[in-house]
């Protein structure tokens, strides 16, 4: 598959995260970050938290990456870790407390990212240093 068309799954799959709390408060991640930029508009402080910003950085690093005619590959993966970094916690918290929209919900991005790394392995074994 793609490299483009991989990136452009991973950016995809990392909105769609679900996240639950309390009685019956839910939301996507997408919503949320639309929540997030209303509110950086008038406190922009209060979104200075590392898994805010770690997974906007990814975003935007594979954002570059769709645009790229050759996607970089150390662009690929810094975006992967930094989306990861809140994607698998939410995946481990669906497992955790057994909530299975979550879990779900997370899945795809881990698949995404299992097929990223693979390809990324792949071509870097075939064109050394």
């Amino acid at each position: 598959m793609k490299a483009r068309v991989l990136n452009f799954l991973l950016l995809a799959t990392s909105l769609c995260a679900y996240l639950e709390w309390g009685g019956k408060q839910h939301l996507f991640l997408f919503q949320a970050e639309l929540m997030l930029f209303s509110k950086l508009m008038h406190d922009p402080l209060a979104i200075l938290h590392p898994m805010i910003v770690l997974p906007f950085i990814g975003q935007v690093l594979l954002l570059i990456t769709l645009f790229q005619k050759k996607p970089n590959w150390l662009y690929t993966i810094l975006s992967l870790i930094f989306l990861g970094v809140l994607n698998v916690f939410i995946f481990v918290v669906g497992l955790l407390s057994l909530n299975m929209k979550i879990t779900i919900a997370s899945f795809p991005f881990i698949v995404i990212s299992i097929l990223i790394l693979k390809q990324i392995r792949t071509r870097r074994k075939a064109k050394p240093f």
